[in-house]
């Protein structure tokens, strides 16, 4: 019997299923929330601009190198990567199943490794995180027999 694990997630909450082999269904392991994503980008800085003295007589602002919102993105993609690698270390799922919008589907294939990447037989660029299990079951109907 095969064990498959399906991350439905996007940048500010995850669902972690399992499906344990034809006509098992869905089974909710884990519920993941991110709220800093959804925070406006102002509110994740604490403070304005630095300043920078420039060569002229004008005044230059220091604007972070990244956007602090596509920084908790990241950092949410690096939590859900590495619950995906315990669970592959720990032999808990054979096959790997992954569901996020485009940007975010990025940023979690370059936090796993390649073992888990090996992993992964099917992947879907989609929000399907509101989806209710029924819901989300019919669009897996092609990857998997639940």
């Amino acid at each position: 019997m095969t064990t498959t694990w399906i991350l439905v997630a996007n940048a500010s909450s995850a669902n972690l299923y399992m499906n344990n082999g034809p006509k098992r269904g869905l089974e909710k392991l884990r519920e993941y929330e991110h709220g800093a994503s959804r925070e406006k980008a102002s509110d994740l800085v604490s403070d304005r601009p630095g300043h920078n003295r420039s060569a002229g007589n004008g005044h230059g602002s220091y604007v972070p190198p990244t956007d602090p919102k596509q920084n908790e993105a990241q950092q949410f993609a690096l939590k859900l990567a590495r619950e995906l690698e315990q669970g592959r270390t720990g032999n808990e799922f054979q096959r790997l199943i992954l569901i996020a919008p485009p940007q975010f589907m990025g940023l979690i294939k370059n936090n796993a490794s390649q073992a888990l990447m090996g992993m992964m037989s099917d992947h879907f660029e989609k929000d399907y995180t509101k989806l209710d299990e029924r819901a989300l079951a019919g669009h897996l109907e092609s990857c998997i027999y639940l």
